[in-house]
């Protein structure tokens, strides 16, 4: 079992004839059993064409209604990429992850006002993951994004993380203890996104493949913090806990979009104490976020 992806999933790429979309479809093809899950692209004056197999449609709705998709990947660059989430919102797909970086705020505003009264109209709900986001996988089964198949490795430990790099990272460290993980899973580090650290803490908690959780934040807003509170009350599997910018000056922006103290309880360390105070076994070394795992087991 997995959470959100598993070898059956049928996957559109938006964006497939770009450069990125084009050299990620193709990675993602080539790993376990991608060449069957990607089905479709989307390019809206490229309808007929196709790419590595992949046959091209004029729309995300052609797309599911041909081939059956449920997911979507989106590479739309920025100023386009708010309107091909919707696009995929209004194909009532299950799941629209955008990869893209650097999309205004103000359409991500815009774009969630639209999928809430959506949802509210009483249609389907469509989960977003991301946007700037590595994109999710579940190993020697499906990858979705732009994470490096060959690190991950297939077993019982989920991982979810606002940072690219620190998932990598810890996937990487579990893979060399020899755990290897159930789902990874980047959310993303713009603040305004799609699916919350608490949101796949859930799907993790109820998923009977995964065993315990490595949980990795970054500085900046309230996510993890509401994430840790809802495992005190509900998490059974042992956690552990990592958030990125300990030494981060306040006020200064790092990296991601999201990644600003404003000099609350959103600073690396009143983070490290929230999860820590509702049971997360935390560490301030990125290093040794695998290690601390396997002592939990």
């Amino acid at each position: 079992m997995s959470i959100l992806i598993n070898k059956d999933t049928k996957v559109i790429t938006q964006g497939i004839t770009g450069k990125t979309g084009r050299f990620h479809t193709e990675k993602c093809q080539e790993y376990a059993n991608g060449k069957n899950c990607f089905v479709a692209g989307v390019n809206p004056n490229k309808h007929g064409d196709s790419i590595f197999g992949i046959p091209i449609f004029n729309t995300v709705k052609a797309a599911v209604a041909e081939t059956g998709a449920t997911v979507s990947v989106i590479y739309v660059p920025p100023p386009n990429a708010a309107a091909a989430i919707w696009e995929a919102v209004e194909a009532d797909l299950d799941l629209a992850i955008c990869i893209t970086e650097g999309i205004p705020v103000r359409d991500m505003l815009e774009l969630r006002s639209r999928m809430r009264r959506k949802v509210a109209a009483g249609g389907k709900e469509t989960l977003l993951l991301g946007p700037n986001c590595p994109g999710l996988i579940t190993p020697d089964e499906i990858k979705i994004g732009i994470m490096p198949g060959h690190i991950h490795r297939k077993g019982r430990i989920g991982v979810v993380s606002r940072s690219g790099t620190l998932t990598y990272e810890s996937v990487a460290q579990l893979t060399d203890i020899g755990l290897g993980q159930s789902s990874a899973v980047g959310i993303g580090g713009d603040p305004i996104n799609g699916l919350k650290h608490r949101d796949i803490m859930e799907l993790l908690n109820n998923d009977p493949d995964t065993d315990a959780v490595v949980m990795i934040g970054e500085i900046g807003g309230p996510d993890e913090g509401d994430a840790a509170l809802w495992c005190k009350e509900h998490m059974k599997k042992p956690l552990v806990g990592f958030i990125a910018g300990v030494t981060a000056p306040a006020g200064k922006r790092m990296g991601h979009a999201g990644a600003l103290i404003s000099g609350g309880a959103d600073t690396a360390e009143a983070k490290l104490e929230i999860m820590e105070a509702c049971g997360f076994k935390v560490t301030r070394n990125p290093s040794e976020m695998g290690k601390l795992l396997k002592s939990l087991l």
